[in-house]
């Protein structure tokens, strides 16, 4: 008979999430609200005091809309615990990564949690793009690690990716599957290819509201009104670029073009080109839209080769 959720989650006490980016603090954030005691490591005491900040404001907005009483918001921010000690893995049942995503700077992580992490410790990876396979070989664990991807934020989305790679045990991806069900998730199970299901059809969409603006289809504005009226999407692609950060795009692009080496994956010239001037996004209040505006209005940006973004 298979294991009952509560059964697979009954030994999971404590959770240690590595990283306290937006990301980090969401998964941090949920995982407190769903009862588990939390310890959120970063590498400096200002990312933490950020990503604190981050999770109260959070909570309180849950606090005004009536969602949790302001006592919840207190016993949810008393389970979590903060810290530059990566020492402190050692007292994760479950450690979940989730930082930069950078392959190099996960293997090193990836090394460290394999000599200190208890070996009973199941660690998932929150990557959007890299290998797991890869990570997991940096281990002498491979069939306890496992990918657990999130998406943004947090909170509010309700799909995770489970990854399985061809190392993962099945009581590891059960107990995933379950942590994510305890949390409040709803998972799918996906293959260790890159990008697994949603970037691998949600980039080459991305990719080509770039295209269509570069190529001067049309403006800012009326890309994002044909696929919100004409698709029935909640989001234009373009205000969904500015959510998700257009470097973000640009790095999950590169990586699977590097990976599959099919056309389709190739980056658009003006990718590049807002990331290097630093157009990113909400989060700097610029991108295909200009934030500090209210509401945002499309930026005009002259690229010095045929068209600007924006109204014309």
């Amino acid at each position: 008979m298979a294991a009952s959720l509560a059964d697979t989650v009954a030994g999971i006490k404590t959770v240690v999430v590595l990283g306290s980016g937006a990301m980090g603090a969401g998964i941090a954030q949920v995982l407190a609200q769903s009862g588990y005691s939390v310890i959120v490591r970063d590498t400096e005491e200002r990312f933490l005091k950020k990503g604190k900040e981050g999770i109260e404001d959070s909570l309180s907005r849950l606090v005004k809309k009536g969602t949790i009483s302001l006592s919840d918001k207190d016993g949810i921010l008393s389970r979590l615990k903060l810290t530059t000690e990566f020492e402190k893995v050692k007292n994760g049942d479950f450690i979940i990564e989730a930082v930069t995503e950078d392959l190099e700077i996960k293997k090193e992580v990836f090394r460290q949690l394999d000599s200190l992490a208890k070996p009973e410790a199941v660690i998932a990876t929150n990557t959007s793009s890299l290998s797991v396979t890869e990570l997991a070989l940096c281990t002498k664990r491979g069939g306890k690690v496992v990918g657990m991807h999130f998406f943004n934020p947090v909170p509010v989305m309700k799909l995770v990716e489970v990854v399985r790679t061809g190392l993962t045990s099945q009581e590891t991806f059960q107990t995933t599957w379950d942590l994510a069900k305890k949390m409040g998730k709803e998972p799918i199970e996906a293959q260790d290819t890159p990008g697994f299901i949603f970037n691998r059809l949600i980039i080459p969409y991305l990719n080509e509201a770039f295209w269509a603006v570069y190529e001067g289809i049309g403006k800012v504005e009326d890309i994002d009104k044909a696929m919100k009226l004409g698709g029935n999407m909640p989001i234009g692609p373009l205000q969904l670029l500015d959510l998700v950060g257009l470097d973000v795009q640009l790095h999950a692009c590169e990586t699977l073009y590097r990976e599959f080496g099919d056309p389709k994956f190739r980056p658009c010239p003006l990718n590049r080109f807002m990331v290097r001037m630093g157009y990113l996004g909400r989060k700097v209040k610029k991108g295909f839209y200009d934030y500090v505006a209210d509401p945002p209005v499309p930026t005009i940006i002259d690229t010095g080769v045929k068209y600007r973004i924006g109204s014309h």
